[in-house]
């Protein structure tokens, strides 16, 4: 029977139980650190003849460009068009920056607002309100950059296909404001959904009262495959230039999780005329990106298929923590009532979802006994969580013996704070 429809002698006495459980591994005195995606060090590791591929005899790349020197905005040819092949991109409409696409969505936030954007009748978005349509739960640097610079963040539900498309037309048909949307295509942050084609086109279809609306399309995960067989990438510039708003995707990517995070590679896309807009508005900011870093990338992946035998190579050393996570907190609440969570195919993060109003004293429980998890409301705009009920695990930095233990105590607090918000209900 699940626990919210045992009588209250029997909570009481499965709060005792619950309570000695959480106290006993709070007594080990561990320190364990589930709060982002970070990758392991065991990940970090595949990549690293990627320090050295690049030397005093192999600095040029194949056109004969001296990758240590100025020049380049667009970033090197080859390597766009391997990550062109990867995310069904045409190079000429990629480019290759820095280490951080995060930093590329505040550039193209940043411009828009200060210059509006390609379309014909677009002005500066900062000139009067702006908002932005956050499906949740989503990543909160997504919510954080937007607040950061001056959008209203809008709450959009979401199912396993994508945004709610009743609430995004009720929010964008006749508002002007609503500028954008976020959106995390495959293994969403952190829910691990993967958006339909038929969801992409109802979002490329959209009848907007704002005539510059943009899709902020965040590939972080495109290539982040755990299970077999997995969803196929969405060509979205394909899919967008075949509409009637060729115009309306922004698409970032980039090699942090795939690679070395804090030495990776960032990719901007769009239609032609909008990364024409990018680059126009890039070149007083930037003499060229990184073309070294771009250069040892190119030599260390090779081909496409070099990027894809190396994501399998991750996929081995991070599904058995998922899998870990997935038995543990099976064994341990399946019965319960109390809890449910994803099992993804792919990405970086499980979502935990606890009984309403619990997460936060979850997440305060677990902290005290040696498990940092990311703040519970993290994954709603402003950090609020209406149900207080959503929990973001990042299982993949920690080793396979770290991550079972987490589990193991993630489970203990949530039954002990399920327990004791039981009998405050029925007090």
């Amino acid at each position: 029977m699940a626990l919210v429809d045992l009588p209250r002698p029997d909570i009481e006495a499965g709060l005792e139980s619950a309570h000695r459980a959480y106290e006993e591994f709070a007594a080990r005195g561990l320190s364990l650190d589930i709060t982002r995606g970070k990758p392991g060090s065991d990940q970090l590791d595949l990549s690293a003849d990627l320090l050295t591929a690049v030397t005093a005899e192999n600095y040029r790349a194949p056109d004969g460009t001296d990758t240590r020197n100025y020049g380049g905005l667009d970033g090197l040819l080859e390597l766009r068009e391997m990550f062109g092949e990867l995310f069904s991109v045409p190079a000429s409409q990629l480019l290759a920056q820095g280490n951080s696409s995060l930093t590329l969505m505040s550039q193209a936030l940043v411009f828009a607002s200060l210059f509006g954007t390609a379309d014909e009748d677009s002005v500066p978005w900062a000139s009067g309100p702006r908002r932005i349509l956050c499906p949740v739960p989503g990543y909160d640097r997504h919510f954080g950059l937007a607040e950061a610079l001056g959008f209203e963040l809008v709450t959009v539900p979401q199912d396993d296909e994508g945004p709610d498309m009743d609430a995004v037309r009720a929010l964008t048909a006749e508002d002007p404001s609503v500028k954008g949307i976020w959106i995390v295509p495959m293994y969403s942050n952190p829910t691990g959904i993967t958006v339909s084609e038929a969801r992409a086109k109802e979002l490329l279809d959209l009848e907007t009262a704002a005539p510059d609306f943009r899709i902020l399309w965040d590939n972080a995960y495109g290539l982040h495959h755990l299970r077999e067989p997995h969803a196929a990438l969405l060509d979205i510039l394909g899919l967008a230039a075949a509409s009637s708003r060729p115009d309306r995707v922004w698409m970032f990517a980039s090699t942090s999780k795939i690679t070395l995070p804090g030495a990776g590679v960032a990719f901007f896309a769009a239609s032609p005329r909008d990364t024409d807009w990018f680059r126009k508005h890039l070149s007083p900011t930037s003499i060229g990106p990184d073309k070294v870093n771009q250069l040892r990338h190119l030599h260390f992946f090779g081909t496409p298929d070099g990027v894809r035998a190396h994501m399998e190579k991750h996929a081995a050393l991070v599904l058995p923590k998922f899998e870990a996570v997935e038995r543990i907190l099976a064994e341990e609440l399946g019965d319960l009532g109390i809890a449910t969570w994803t099992a993804p195919n792919g990405g970086y993060f499980i979502t935990l979802t606890v009984l309403p109003g619990t997460a936060d004293r979850v997440v305060k429980l677990a902290a005290e006994a040696g498990v940092k998890l990311t703040p519970a409301g993290a994954t709603h705009p402003y950090g609020l969580d209406p149900d207080n009920a959503v929990i973001r695990i990042a299982p993949t930095m920690p080793s396979l013996d770290e991550v079972e233990q987490a589990a193991r105590g993630l489970a203990a607090c949530v039954r002990l704070a399920a327990h004791e918000a039981l009998l405050a209900r029925d007090s």
